[in-house]
């Protein structure tokens, strides 16, 4: 089968082929890891067979090599992306919506690192469970509001940034069902039905009280440099110095319209954190990856 070559750049895919073997060696993976590594390896080459692309219209046909369908290839998220921005489209009601970004503090990273099941979880939990609180109070809103909410584990830069993005109605549902009501008030300059100092708070106590709960029934550990976590004093400790802190939270109407929010999270929720287009050139002896906005040794 003759396959037409691409054009000459840099993918993550080359940079596995030419480096994997030794970064595997020098370096101990996960087998979720390596599964990865190794389907991106041999995604769209002779490994994987081919097929004939041909055009409905003219007729036109082209051979192609098979993709590898792994969610953390750059390359195979194109077709689930689009689809998954369609589905979300369809959900979205003809009113107005806000953008909510609710993020743990840092000192809460290495844990998350560990634990990742069970802090995700609990990010979920009290990030859904303060807003639906909050629309629910007839302070605010007085109603039932619908999530979208997205997990969101690193920052532009590759580190860790657990963070959960949701898409939230400026509006809700009567307890009946049968009204849509709209906020009591609204905050003067960004026009949300609660303010974001109070989406905060009610995070931060629910995060951690589902926090403790993990530590008291034993379902979160701490090893490494996090290891005095495990002591009840230092845990409690822990716990009261995130109590203290001003937790970020944002919330505020989106300007392109929830449209544009779910096309940014689209970004986001089908591609990896070094995409192809990132990547501008390798160095051989440093292994040295260049990206587009910071630089990463290898």
């Amino acid at each position: 089968m003759n396959i037409p070559h691409r054009l000459n750049k840099i993918e993550v895919g080359d940079i596995f082929r030419q480096y994997g073997d030794a970064y595997r060696k020098n370096h101990k993976l996960p087998l979720q890891s390596l599964k990865a590594m190794s389907a991106i390896e041999i995604c769209r080459t002779s490994a994987l067979g081919g097929h004939v692309d041909e055009c409905d219209s003219c007729g036109h046909s082209r051979n192609s090599y098979n993709s590898c369908r792994n969610r953390h290839c750059p390359k195979c998220q194109s077709l689930a992306k689009e689809r998954w921005l369609e589905a979300r489209k369809k959900e979205l009601l003809p009113v107005s919506y806000l953008h909510g970004v609710l993020t743990i503090p840092f000192e809460l990273n290495p844990i998350a690192l560990i634990n990742q099941k069970e802090i995700y979880d609990v990010l979920f939990k009290s990030g859904t469970e303060t807003l639906r609180e909050l629309g629910f109070d007839p302070k605010h809103l007085g109603g039932e509001i619908g999530i979208i909410a997205i997990l969101h584990t690193w920052g532009q830069n590759l580190m860790d940034h657990p963070h959960l993005h949701c898409i939230v109605p400026c509006g809700g549902l009567s307890e009946d069902g049968k009204k849509w009501l709209l906020p009591r008030k609204t905050t003067r300059k960004k026009k949300v039905f609660v303010h974001v100092n109070v989406v905060s708070d009610l995070f931060k106590k629910k995060f951690l009280y589902y926090f403790k709960g993990l530590y008291l029934t034993g379902k979160i550990k701490f090893v490494g440099k996090i290891a005095n976590l495990g002591n009840r004093q230092e845990f409690e400790k822990f716990c009261g110095n995130l109590l203290k802190k001003k937790w970020i939270t944002y919330i505020k109407k989106p300007f392109g319209g929830p449209e544009q929010v779910i096309e940014y999270l689209g970004r986001y929720t089908h591609r990896v954190a070094i995409s192809n287009e990132r990547i501008i050139k390798t160095r051989k002896r440093q292994s040295y990856i260049s990206l587009q906005g910071l630089s990463r040794r290898q």
